[in-house]
């Protein structure tokens, strides 16, 4: 594909950002939602039923953002673990929606069958900003690994580290949005100094499996899950969605690890990345956020089921 003659109106094309670049992306960035009223409410008003667990803090001056996780009560070291994770993009507004959603409505279901640990915005800022990157304007979902850059994923990996090899399941929430080819694509080429290049939105729900451990039977499972709330993405004429073959119906593989993605955090045997298309004239906001809760319920069951 030819590269677009589109330049983004921060920095100088060909060459990356640098602190100065970064600033002036920062500086214009505007607080649009509260985590406070979005996320932090929600989460005390499942005290009840679920230990919340402060696992870090971000200060991001003026603001100070806790990061909060949701643990099962009733949590035995017999049982295998399953992990939601949402708002690792904090724009990605069904991500942390359904994750929420998911603990009121779904959260007792699995009581005395798997500890759930439900992290429901891995990225305030971000959430607060709708924004893809944090403040540093580093994508936190490249960022799970060593010596991370982003410290979302160094908080998220640091909870998780005694409980990474007993995690039976993991579902990552994400949305793909028309503002990945209008906003945040054009950004990413602009900050790194490449030419952007134009591509496709997939129209509809897909999945992301690891390259590596794809577990096909389990992300059809999801699929045909989710397809009873939203429309599943079909494949370009390439037999691509967002550059990468389609391997099944509704399903691209990325090497997640390799990657740096919020999917490759544990060692689980079933990992999946939801992504919900919230601009489809044919969605609203809450089968959004339904679809996402479709999508952790069917992987649940799947994973018990096949342990």
């Amino acid at each position: 594909m030819v590269a677009s003659e589109r330049f983004h109106p921060i920095g100088i094309p060909g060459q990356p950002w640098g602190e100065a670049e970064r600033a002036q992306w920062r500086a214009a960035r505007m607080r649009r939602r509260w985590h406070a009223d979005g996320v932090l409410a929600p989460v005390e008003a499942l005290r009840g039923d679920w230990e919340v667990l402060e696992y870090g803090r971000l200060d991001y001056p003026p603001q100070r953002y806790p990061l909060l996780a949701l643990r099962s009560r009733g949590w035995s070291d017999a049982l295998p673990v399953a992990l939601v994770t949402g708002g690792v993009h904090g724009y990605e507004t069904s991500g942390v929606q359904g994750a929420l959603q998911f603990a009121r409505v779904h959260g007792r279901d699995y009581d005395g069958r798997l500890n759930l640990l439900v992290v429901p915005c891995v990225s305030p800022w971000g959430y607060e900003h709708v924004q893809r990157w944090n403040p540093q304007a580093v994508d936190p979902n490249r960022s799970f690994r060593q010596s991370s850059p982003a410290p979302e994923a160094a908080a998220l990996m640091a909870l998780l580290e005694p409980l990474r090899d007993r995690v039976l399941v993991h579902v990552d929430l994400h949305e793909t949005t028309d503002s990945d080819e209008s906003e945040f694509r054009p950004a990413l080429a602009a900050r790194d100094g490449k030419p952007f290049e134009p591509g496709g939105i997939p129209d509809g729900f897909y999945l992301v499996g690891d390259s590596e451990n794809p577990q096909p039977e389990f992300q059809q499972a999801i699929i045909a899950a989710v397809e009873k709330v939203t429309h599943i993405a079909p494949a370009d004429a390439e037999g691509r969605m967002i550059g990468s073959p389609v391997v099944a119906r509704g399903v691209i593989n990325y090497p997640v690890r390799e990657l740096g993605l919020c999917a490759g955090i544990t060692g689980a045997q079933y990992v999946t990345t939801t992504e919900v298309y919230p601009d489809s004239p044919q969605a609203t906001p809450q089968q959004c956020d339904d679809a996402q809760v479709a999508a952790v319920r069917a992987a649940l069951d799947y994973a018990l089921a096949h342990r």
